[in-house]
């Protein structure tokens, strides 16, 4: 970055998903100055998209919000050496009960880029069959799935039911790259 220069880090926490370093930095005006920040290993997200414009959401216990929050598919990407898109097809399985024929890349974001490095990875899954579901986890284990229809996206983030922002964001997307392609209902 222009002007902007890091001169050590420095590990605070190592928790189960994550740590929390503390970054030392010299800014342009060569003023030093300190950042702490989350390290996170990223994660995905996954719209599974019905051909009957629908879509398959899960209602998860969030401890952080302490809430169950309906969201799309999604998962950490805790598994050495595991590639995204597998990461994806294993968690909308672990999650879902779900397969998809059809993978689309939607979007790589950072969530919260002024405290955490975490990448998020969002795709689109169509062409979808049932299978058994594998919960892995405390609160996959009581985790319940919801369809919704695209067409009722915009009631459902107006009135607070989807809350979660890669949620909102990957379905708005899935529905312009659905509807684009003709395949909205």
């Amino acid at each position: 970055m222009p002007g902007f220069r890091r001169v050590s880090e420095e590990e605070l926490l190592r928790a189960w998903l994550f740590r929390v370093d503390r970054i030392h930095l010299v800014d342009p005006a060569g003023t030093p100055f300190e950042r702490v920040v989350v390290r996170h290993p990223g994660a995905v997200t996954i719209v599974p998209a019905h051909d009957d414009g629908t879509v398959t959401l899960v209602r998860q216990y969030r401890a952080a919000v302490d809430a169950m929050v309906l969201e799309i598919p999604a998962g950490t990407r805790d598994k050495d050496g595991e590639a995204p898109e597998d990461t994806a097809r294993r968690e909308l399985v672990e999650e879902a009960g779900l397969e998809a024929a059809q993978w689309e890349l939607l979007v790589t974001v950072w969530n919260s880029p002024g405290v955490s490095d975490q990448r998020t990875i969002v795709y689109l899954a169509t062409g979808l069959r049932e299978v058994p579901s594998r919960p892995d986890g405390v609160e996959e284990g009581y985790m319940t799935t919801e369809r919704i229809r695209l067409a009722d996206l915009d009631d459902l983030v107006a009135d607070g039911a989807l809350m979660d922002e890669t949620t909102v964001l990957g379905l708005y997307l899935a529905r312009a790259r659905l509807e684009a392609k003709g395949e909205v209902r």
